[in-house]
């Protein structure tokens, strides 16, 4: 059966053990009796400014000029846009991609835009992540997260080559470069899949005008970072290009250390339908088999990944703005304790970090389930 009509009739469990019900309920009761909406409040509209300025000020600081002779403050500046890209990527876009910035679904179409303003595409982000990654989360051949091609052996289930012996040496190399190719040549290649997969229809858009929107971005996005820089403020080519390349190996790296940690470790399930194309656990089970938090109590980590280090929360409540998984967690831990579900959280993202590479590097010895 062909992939695409293997997704469409994949089905989860029926909720009959009672967790969902009761967990949503008591997540509800939570929003109503605090008097509170689930989505943005004050302190992340402030995190969004700083991340916004994060990006954008150091920029213009650079068509000033005038640290072309400093290359220590010159490039520094380019390792701040990454961390305001990455930024603006997991503590902004996301949550508006979710549909979780604002009840206002313009707001976040505005908010989820700027994906697009740092050389991605928004659209196909949305069903890479929204579609793919959420609903099929660690299913070898349907979560595009785990799918990311043969160099990369990320599953258990997924086919093993000899070179994956060496993943664990050289995966962080290419982690580094992830938002570069992304920005540079993946987007199409999720495009022409997407359209092959009927997956652009469910968006509304045709494959002609998704086209022609990426590359209208793409042109915005490199003539602005690129462009202008060179021929309108003469800044050395050779310093911009160096620059961009540090901004975006700085972004790439840093997304799959936020990533891949919570998804890709040892103790997850990996899970497969079976004959019938049915999973064992119903959908919010299975999330809690296949995510784990890390750093539940690191601050200032829950601040700038956008509290995507409270992952499992971020998979059974995307549309709820991240500022709240931090009080949300404890509601989920207790009601999954309850139904003997198991509730995994790693203490920091060390720990996280270490798990994920001891999976690479057993993944690279050929192991499977």
């Amino acid at each position: 059966m062909q992939e695409t009509n293997k997704r469409a009739f994949v089905k989860f469990a029926p909720n009959t053990d009672g967790f969902w019900p009761e967990l949503k309920k008591e997540v509800d009761t939570y929003f109503k009796d605090n008097k509170i909406s689930p989505f943005a409040n004050l302190q992340m509209y402030l995190k969004s400014a700083i991340m916004i300025g994060l990006y954008f000020i150091p920029f213009f600081i650079i068509l000033s000029g005038k640290f072309t002779q400093q290359p220590i403050i010159f490039y520094s500046l380019w390792v701040l846009i990454g961390l305001g890209m990455t930024g603006i990527g997991v503590a902004i876009m996301h949550d508006a991609n979710h549909g979780a910035y604002s009840s206002n679904k313009r707001i976040n179409k505005l908010m989820g835009g700027f994906l697009d303003l740092v050389g991605g595409y928004s659209l196909n982000w949305r069903i890479q992540h929204n579609v793919l990654h959420h609903t099929y989360t660690n299913i070898e051949g349907l979560d595009d997260d785990i799918n990311v091609g043969a160099a990369l052996r990320l599953s258990p289930h997924a086919p093993f080559k000899s070179m994956h012996r060496f993943q664990i040496i050289y995966a962080w190399f290419f982690y580094a470069l992830m938002s570069l190719f992304w920005i540079v040549i993946k987007d199409y290649r999720l495009l022409f899949r997407y359209k092959k997969q009927d997956l652009l229809k469910k968006e509304r858009i045709s494959f002609w005008r998704a086209f022609w929107e990426i590359t209208f971005f793409k042109a915005f996005y490199f003539f602005n970072i690129l462009i202008v820089p060179i021929f309108i403020f003469n800044i050395p080519a050779s310093m911009i290009f160096i620059g961009f390349l540090i901004m975006h190996l700085v972004c790439g790296l840093l997304l799959a250390l936020i990533f891949q940690p919570a998804h890709v470790l040892g103790h997850m399930e990996f899970p497969l339908p079976d004959t019938d194309l049915k999973m064992e656990h119903n959908f919010a089970v299975h999330q809690l088999y296949n995510t784990c938090n890390f750093a539940p109590n690191n601050k200032f980590i829950t601040w700038y990944v956008g509290g995507l280090n409270f992952q499992v929360e971020h998979h059974l409540f995307p549309f709820v703005c991240h500022v709240h998984y931090p009080k949300l967690s404890p509601i989920v831990k207790r009601v999954a304790e309850k139904y003997a579900i198991p509730y995994q959280q790693l203490p920091s993202l060390g720990d996280a970090i270490a798990g994920h590479a001891n999976m690479l590097y057993q993944l690279g010895k050929g192991y499977a389930k």
